[in-house]
């Protein structure tokens, strides 16, 4: 063996190690926060649509083994019952890119105790998403949901005429990174802090991007 050979072929074997682990982090991911949204504002195509974006970027990121759905309530309408966030996400525990368990269950999510930081609450790609302070903001994710995940009652819209307007109506909004204009429950909530509103009716892409948001949403590995 030449003096090269001997040289680059540890190299090679430490490139080779280096990189396992990050494949089997990404494989073992079962939450994350959509580096994209969909682009056309509250029109997800529905909870189909908004599955099918958290399957697509899973599978991009190496973790599209599992089956994915978006954190996203809807309301009864034209004679369809509600459907709560909370009970199309699996019952964990679920972990991002870097293997932090962000919730051991379904009330673990849902209690004061769980691990959704800005720290934690990272896109499919291992990524910190833009929070306030940040340029741009991008703190707000669609969940159409109440603080225990479920669906609002009837009456005001809350989910974007069920995520397909993108322009009237409105979207609750969560917090990706706990933080907003003041100091209280709803200012830290990662899923239920203010309505989407703006100049185009509230659901538009520009009027998420006026409050601090891009239409992102959040993704959980059901199985």
């Amino acid at each position: 063996m030449t003096v090269l050979a001997r040289l680059v072929l540890p190299a090679v074997v430490l490139a080779a190690l280096a990189a396992g682990p990050a494949q089997a982090q990404s494989a073992d991911t079962s939450f994350f926060v959509t580096s994209a949204g969909i682009g056309n504002g509250g029109n997800l195509g529905g909870l189909a649509g908004a599955d099918n974006q958290c399957q697509t970027l899973a599978q991009a990121a190496g973790a599209g083994a599992k089956t994915w759905h978006a954190y996203l309530s809807t309301q009864a309408a034209d004679g369809k019952p509600a459907v709560n966030a909370r009970d199309r996400i699996g019952k964990g525990p679920w972990q991002n890119a870097k293997g932090v368990v962000v919730a051991k269950d379904v009330a673990d999510l849902h209690s004061a105790g769980n691990n959704l930081t800005k720290q934690t609450a990272l896109s499919e790609k291992g990524d910190v998403i833009n929070g306030r302070g940040d340029t741009p903001n991008r703190h707000d994710a669609l969940t159409g949901s109440q603080a225990d995940g479920t669906a609002f009652a009837g009456g005001d819209d809350r989910t974007c005429k069920n995520w397909t307007s993108s322009t009237q109506g409105a979207a609750m909004l969560g917090h990706i990174d706990r933080q907003g204009l003041r100091d209280d429950d709803a200012s830290h909530s990662w899923n239920t802090s203010h309505p989407s509103r703006g100049q185009e009716g509230g659901c538009s892409q520009a009027d998420f991007r006026s409050t601090g948001g891009d239409g992102l949403f959040y993704c959980f590995a059901v199985n």
